[in-house]
């Protein structure tokens, strides 16, 4: 017994010729009945080829950021780590609570 995939046998030129030549009255014909068998839009079709599109990999940063090599004590990075994902936006959020509280030390 299989997987269940099926490895079709046909040449592209014979899917396509066979596509070219299926009888109109097999044609898909949506009835309104069930919107999850409605076909796409030429609209939702271009979106989804958008998508396809763009690039990968990280987002693009707000530019307001730099990065710098630092070093921090062990166990204060570590606190933060422990908060889990989040924990530099933290550790910058507390940095800038110490600098509205110390000013001009900065």
């Amino acid at each position: 017994m299989g997987t269940g995939s099926k490895t079709n046998a046909m040449t592209r030129k014979q899917v396509l010729d066979a596509v070219r030549n299926s009888p109109a009255e097999r044609d898909f014909i949506w009835d309104g009945a069930n919107e999850d068998d409605r076909p796409a839009s030429e609209d939702e079709l271009r979106a989804g080829l958008e998508t396809l599109r763009r690039k990968r990999g990280r987002p693009a940063g707000s530019g307001s950021k730099e990065q710098v090599a630092i070093r921090i004590d062990r166990d204060v990075l570590a606190e933060f780590r422990a908060g889990g994902p989040g924990w530099q936006t933290r550790m910058n959020e507390a940095l800038r609570e110490w600098l509205k509280a110390h000013p001009n030390t900065g």
